[in-house]
C-alpha cells in the first residue's frame, strides 16, 4: 500500500467514524474532536481552545486565533506564529454536525477542555479507532499529517496546504512534504512523457 492509498484508507476510515457518530446524539466527546481535526489539519492545541464563536456556520469557516496550553498551568495563550492566526473554510456535513453540537455551549468557552487535557487520552481513543478500522495506528499530530498528505494528492497547490495548516511559510510545507511532492513530481514527469509521446 503506497502513501497516497494509506492516506485515503485513513479518510475512509475518518468518514466511517462520522457516520457512527452521527448514530448518536450530538454530545461533546473526543470523536468529535478527532473528526475535526482530520477534516481541517489543525494542530492539537489550536483545536483544544476553539470555541462556539469561532465557528462561522454562514460562511462555513473556522477561525484559528489562540490555542490551549495543555502543557502548563491551561489557559488560552497565542499561535504558534502569526501565520497560524487564519480562517479553515470547513464543509456542510461539519457544519450541521457542530451547529447541533455546539448549540447550548457558552459561546467563550473551549468546546472540548472540562479539566486537565492529556493528549495520550486522545491518542490511546485514536489508536483504538485504527484498530478497529484495521489501519495503522497513527497520533493526532499524524492525524495533520494525513490531512495535509490527502489535500497534496487530491491536486491541491502547496501554497493553499501551508495556509490551511498555518505553516510560516511555504519551504515549512515542501520540505514536510517532501517524500509526497517528490512522488507527485514523478507521477508528472509520466505525465509529461506520455503526453510527449502522443505527439506526431
Amino acid at each position: 500500500m503506497n502513501k497516497q492509498q494509506l492516506a485515503q484508507k485513513i479518510w475512509a476510515s475518518a468518514n466511517q467514524m462520522r457516520s457512527k457518530i452521527e448514530a448518536n446524539e450530538y454530545k461533546v466527546n473526543w470523536d468529535y474532536f478527532i473528526l475535526l481535526v482530520a477534516k481541517t489539519g489543525m494542530r492539537f492545541s489550536e483545536a483544544l481552545a476553539l470555541t462556539p464563536n469561532d465557528f462561522d456556520f454562514a460562511h462555513q469557516t473556522l477561525s484559528i486565533n489562540k490555542t490551549w496550553d495543555y502543557k502548563g498551568k491551561s489557559g488560552f495563550q497565542p499561535t504558534k506564529n502569526r501565520s497560524s492566526v487564519r480562517k479553515i473554510q470547513i464543509d456542510w456535513q461539519t457544519v450541521i454536525q457542530f451547529s447541533e453540537l455546539i448549540k447550548q455551549l457558552p459561546e467563550d468557552k473551549p468546546i472540548f477542555v472540562d479539566g486537565a487535557v492529556y493528549n495520550s487520552t486522545v491518542n490511546n481513543i485514536l489508536a483504538r479507532h485504527c484498530k478497529e478500522c484495521n489501519i495503522p495506528v497513527i497520533s493526532i499530530h499524524g492525524l495533520r499529517h494525513t490531512h495535509a498528505s490527502l489535500l497534496l494528492f487530491t491536486g491541491v497547490s502547496i501554497a493553499s496546504v501551508a495556509r490551511r495548516l498555518g505553516h510560516s511559510s511555504m519551504t515549512t510545507t515542501q520540505k514536510t512534504y517532501l517524500h509526497i511532492i517528490q512522488e507527485l513530481e514523478n507521477k508528472d514527469i509520466d505525465l509529461v512523457m506520455r503526453s510527449l509521446s502522443s505527439l506526431s
